[in-house]
């Protein structure tokens, strides 16, 4: 295991010993499948992020091992041992496998990835790595991406491999390569992109001639898959700290080819002419909505806040007065968030939400003291569908002013709102809102078959229901009739 005995003797001891811990908790699973690889005649090492999140005292379920046995081996090794195997990734060398076992007084699940050594590298035009497995771990290692990543811990002896001095990095929360970072990026430019995930998910500094690599290299992103963009995305957007991840990326130009909506919003200005930077304002709404998050990070929700003010840039007008404005930008917004959640092949359902939380974001402004009708609150819950929790958060942590009397106004508001949508959903069952008479009923009443006319009546009655409340059967027939009459039908 780690020597002590560096230029951080105390962060390193601390280091060496959650290292310990976490693979004293994992050996069960670990050492078992070690010795069936050595019994093949092949040796198996703990790598990459597993053995990252051990020493940072983190490691989960989720573990990483390299081996010099060739895919097809490794499938004869676990395939008898595991309680199940998938072969997916075998054409990059890697073969998944579960296995449940006892730690402790509690039984376990383990998802387990075992690849071959390799090296990997991009021509300049393709969009996935070519493969050639290697013969030494040391040979596996120098590939990594980062050199917190390049560590392993052959098994089941546990001696400790780090021949890139990871350890030394990440007692430091530092991110370099085990290379120069211009062939770590040419070998596979998505490491651009994993660098600020890891500045995110991890709160580590990223090396300076790193960040010099990737303001260079930037546009090598191009060659990456949009999934496997959308993917990185993701992932440093669940992180703990997004913020630091996505300035890197708006910092180096990544942002301009993978999200160029985030980098232009910079200098811009609010429409209460505060002079407000746009840009640090989205990324302060961005916190404030994961602050109110109940349940773990929400996607569709930081999304929503990363994106809801995309379309103040082609909105941006200088009025008369002197004041900038950004007329209807929550439509042209929504209009561009689904065009920018498409190109990065989002599945069809989240880029739908996001679109709506977009196009929904400024409506509570009308609200002002209370002046709303029930109508209007009916309506607020009708659009917002299923997204209404998602919009209370999204509306509330879009207040960043400094101003704070208007900012507990606003917030008083809101309490108001929200107070009031409560009592209607009490009285009135908001949540499904649905017109007084079915269409089953309305074909009776008006004397018609299924058709346009049914639809156009559902709408009606529909409308009546959100302007007036429930309405008894004889009165909402009653209006139907009315309509009908009226339709000269």
């Amino acid at each position: 295991m780690p020597n002590a005995n560096e230029d951080n003797p105390s962060a390193l001891s601390q280091v060496q010993h959650r290292a310990v811990s976490e693979l004293l908790r994992v050996s069960p699973v670990a050492d078992d499948l070690a010795r069936r690889f050595q019994e093949a005649g092949f040796s198996l090492a703990l790598v990459g992020g597993s053995v990252r999140d051990a020493l940072l005292g983190r490691l989960g379920n989720d573990l990483d091992f390299t081996t010099d046995a060739r895919p097809e081996d490794v499938l004869k090794i676990v395939r008898p041992w595991a309680d199940a195997t998938w072969d997916v990734g075998i054409a990059f060398g890697t073969v998944g496998a579960q296995k449940e076992a006892r730690v402790g007084d509690a039984v376990q699940r383990f998802e387990i990835e075992v690849t071959t050594y390799r090296s990997e590298a991009y021509d300049r035009t393709s969009r996935k790595p070519e493969v050639s497995y290697g013969d030494s771990i040391e040979q596996d290692l120098v590939r990594r991406d980062f050199t917190v990543n390049a560590m392993a811990v052959a098994l089941p002896e546990k001696e400790f491999i780090d021949p890139h001095h990871g350890l030394g990095d990440l007692a430091s929360r530092v991110l370099r390569t085990p290379g120069t970072p211009e062939e770590s990026f040419s070998d596979d430019p998505l490491r651009m992109m994993r660098a600020a995930r890891f500045a995110a998910q991890l709160d580590f500094e990223v090396a300076p001639e790193v960040v010099t690599a990737m303001k260079e290299m930037a546009g090598r992103i191009e060659i990456v898959s949009a999934e496997r963009v959308r993917d990185e995305l993701n992932k440093l957007l669940l992180s703990a700290q997004p913020r630091s991840g996505l300035r890197l990326l708006a910092e180096t130009g990544l942002a301009d080819h993978v999200l160029p909506e985030l980098p232009a919003l910079r200098l811009e200005r609010d429409e209460h002419h505060r002079h407000k930077d746009v840009y640090d304002h989205t990324l302060i709404v961005l916190e404030q909505a994961m602050a109110l998050e109940s349940e773990g990070p929400d996607l569709t929700l930081r999304l929503a806040a990363l994106l809801h003010d995309i379309g103040k840039p082609r909105t941006r007008r200088f009025e008369k007065d002197g004041r900038v404005s950004f007329h209807h930008h929550e439509v042209v917004g929504a209009k561009m968030t689904k065009k920018r959640m498409t190109a990065l092949k989002y599945p069809n359902d989240l880029v739908k939400d996001v679109s709506r939380l977009v196009e929904l974001h400024l409506r509570f402004h009308g609200y002002g003291t209370g002046e709303w009708t029930d109508s209007a609150v009916r309506r607020y819950v009708r659009d917002a569908g299923p997204l209404l929790e998602r919009l209370h958060k999204l509306t509330r942590s879009d207040c960043t002013t400094r101003n704070k009397r208007k900012a507990a106004a606003l917030s008083r508001a809101y309490d108001g709102l929200e107070d009031r949508i409560a009592q209607l959903q009490e009285q009135e069952e908001l949540d499904a809102i649905r017109p007084d008479l079915d269409g089953n009923q309305i074909m009776e009443i008006l004397g018609v078959r299924p058709g346009p006319t049914v639809g156009e009546a559902y709408k009606f009655l529909l409308e009546l229901r959100l302007e007036n409340g429930p309405m008894e059967h004889d009165a909402a027939a009653a209006a139907l009739k009315e309509w009908w009459a009226e339709r000269g039908s």
